[in-house]
């Protein structure tokens, strides 16, 4: 897996096994997200799907560019559809498909579980990934995790986890106070700290990597977000960097392949 990019202005994640290969999400320029592919050596033209969380422009931008033109197919729930399809271009010739919350799928060798989260959108969902024994876990966009969530996604190999925001950038930012009441809300992000508060109820002895993902750029740091995750880990004794790595991710540079 790579992730492609992740921030508050853009998502997307790459996900590949032997007969499989998948985007969630696609919340950049479709020439982007091509460039993005390419500085991994991969092929867009090779990926059989999109998989949608919700319908925000970070999450959603290049989806209808790379349906139309490459033919990839395209899942989302119901209630996504109707709020993405008068967002992302012409839809009549795009391979629609239906994933319900709390559904599992098999596409070609990879079973995906969906699972409801809490944001401000009509009906937001991630994703985890099982491959052989093996899962990863995706997990941004939300004001708060569930214990519904948290047994979900426990003890997976990979996680993608949101740490959006430092609290103190956030208070003492710029954003006007209503802003700042919607990412803190129950249905905004996750604060670093919350980030990190997950990951200590669902971290197992198969977690191997730990993906920090969709920081504001404005009310978070690469290292602040990585100090603060690491650092609460730690004085929780978990085995940071000894048991599991903790990987940074960028607006707009892929990551490398990881094997999971």
């Amino acid at each position: 897996m790579s992730v492609l990019a992740s921030s508050s202005q853009g998502n997307s994640t790459y996900i590949e096994t032997p007969n499989s290969k998948i985007l969630v999400d696609a919340g950049l320029s479709g020439k982007k997200i091509e460039a993005a592919m390419t500085s991994i050596d991969k092929d867009i033209a090779d990926v059989d799907a999109i998989l949608v969380t919700h319908e925000h422009s970070d999450h959603i931008q290049g989806v209808g560019v790379l349906a139309r033109k490459y033919g990839i197919s395209v899942y989302a729930n119901e209630g996504t559809w109707e709020q993405m399809a008068p967002k992302i271009g012409k839809t009549e010739n795009i391979d629609k498909h239906i994933f319900e919350m709390g559904a599992t799928k098999t596409l070609g060798d990879l079973d995906i579980e969906s699972f409801g989260v809490s944001h401000d959108a009509r009906e937001p969902q991630f994703y985890q990934f099982h491959y052989q024994g093996k899962s990863f876990a995706i997990l941004t966009d939300t004001g708060y995790v569930s214990e519904r969530v948290k047994k979900t996604i426990e003890s997976a190999d990979a996680y993608l986890m949101e740490c959006n925001h430092d609290l103190e950038m956030l208070r003492n930012g710029s954003y006007a106070w209503s802003l700042k009441q919607r990412i803190l809300s129950d249905r905004g992000h996750l604060s670093n700290d919350d980030g990190a508060n997950t990951l200590m109820d669902v971290i197992g002895n198969s977690t191997k990597q730990i993906y920090l993902g969709h920081l504001s750029p404005e009310n978070n740091l690469k290292k602040v977000a990585h100090e603060t995750v690491a650092k609460d880990l730690i004085e929780h004794d978990f085995g940071v960097e000894h048991d599991f790595h903790i990987n940074d991710t960028d607006p707009v540079k892929a990551q490398p392949l990881c094997d999971i």
